[in-house]
């Protein structure tokens, strides 16, 4: 739910790229007839804050369509806005599949921890021990770098996407890209300061956790994903796409604006190896959120590792932020803690959080990168109003 980005910031600093209206009128109302609409297991809050932040997310912010799936112990809604394919017309589903980007990190950090509560992994040892001789260069040393550091971006390891061309991502988005290349890519570079001593945003940190869990097992990240949380919890919306470019089910499309003022670029097609564990997995707003409530209630881990993943340190950020292990908190408008994750890969960015007393929100929009750059604030508002909407001590979150 932070208001900065996720998974490709390194490619968009290089890119450079900035939020067109290509799809709106003046008057804000788009090309096609823009509704929002609901589809919702219990009708008690009309989400008016809500609606409002869908118009402007799919008129003002130029995203073809948008979707919030709400939740809570008692039911669920899902409201949308816009549309799924700009070609067709065609309305966004409230059941659509999407790229989650870096809201795959909660997952992969709680395998690792699953890991340390069977005693298979240690947090604060070194990367080392598990990853022997695969972290080194430029100041790098994994025997100075705890699996710890890794998952809270505090290990100062560069992140790869700093060093990822936008336009090569775009133009060959089928291209299959290895883990270990990747790493080494980052590798190449100095590193951001001594391990321990700050935080920066690494996506090469969640690289690493991926190839540990696979040394430590002998399976793939994603194949322990799949049996430690998501056939556990039922997540049938959910996927590990390993490199299948195709997402399956329906999904809306995805796209891309490459610079200022150019068309939109359909990328639904894309080999999500380009973000492996730091960024792969295929989700719905519904099984998300199913799947942070879990998380926070201690359905996945033991109390002892769900008190770890939620120890965090400030990012620095003005709106509050802090960053734990593969969660982050912010506090809320309405009083007490959102926690969740936000994320971005070509053709979608997503963000999602939920509160210890059963509450949950997660929003997407099906345009990434390319957006203005109120489409990023208006998306973690539109989480915040989500979360507290209706709720009797909760201030005016739209203005």
């Amino acid at each position: 739910m932070t208001r900065y980005r996720r998974a490709l910031g390194g490619l968009l600093a290089l890119a450079a790229v900035a939020g067109g209206t290509a799809y709106a009128r003046g008057d804000d109302t788009p090309a096609w007839q823009n509704t929002a609409h609901a589809t919702r297991d219990d009708a008690t809050i009309d989400h008016p804050g809500l609606r409002v932040l869908l118009h402007r997310l799919t008129t003002k912010d130029g995203a073809p369509g948008a979707l919030v799936a709400l939740g809570s112990r008692s039911g669920g809604a899902v409201l949308t806005s816009g549309v799924a394919d700009v070609k067709s017309h065609a309305p966004m589903r409230g059941d659509s599949r999407f790229r989650i980007g870096s809201m795959t990190k909660p997952f992969v950090a709680t395998v690792v921890l699953q890991l340390v509560g069977e005693g298979r992994v240690v947090l604060d040892a070194p990367v080392e021990r598990y990853l022997p001789g695969v972290v080194r260069g430029h100041g790098n040393d994994g025997r100075r770098i705890t699996v710890r550091q890794l998952l809270q971006h505090t290990s100062g390891i560069p992140d790869y996407l700093d060093h990822l061309k936008l336009e090569d991502v775009l133009n060959n988005p089928l291209t299959h890209y290895d883990s270990r290349d990747l790493v080494k890519l980052a590798l190449a570079h100095p590193r951001a300061f001594k391990p321990g001593t700050n935080w920066r945003y690494s996506n090469t940190g969640y690289l690493l956790a991926g190839m540990l869990i696979e040394r430590v097992t002998g399976h793939p990240y994603g194949d322990e994903i799949r049996r430690r949380v998501i056939e556990p919890l039922g997540l049938r919306q959910t996927s590990v796409p390993d490199d299948a470019p195709e997402i399956r089910g329906p999904h809306p499309r995805g796209y891309a604006r490459p610079g200022k003022d150019t068309p939109l670029k359909d990328i639904t097609a894309l080999n999500p190896t380009v973000a492996g564990p730091s960024g792969s997995m295929i989700s719905s707003g519904a099984d998300f959120n199913h799947f942070l409530d879990a998380l926070l209630r201690g359905k996945l881990l033991a109390p002892t590792q769900l008190h770890e993943m939620m120890k965090t340190r400030p990012t620095g950020n003005t709106d509050g932020g802090a960053y734990g292990l593969g969660l982050e908190s912010h506090p809320l408008p309405c009083g007490g803690l959102a926690w969740g994750h936000d994320g971005g890969l070509p053709g979608y960015q997503t963000t999602a959080a939920a509160t210890a007393d059963g509450r949950q929100a997660t929003a997407m929009v099906n345009l990434y990168p390319g957006g203005t750059d109120a489409q990023n604030n208006d998306m973690a508002s539109a989480v915040e109003t989500a979360l507290c909407e209706g709720r009797p001590s909760s201030p005016p979150l739209v203005t």
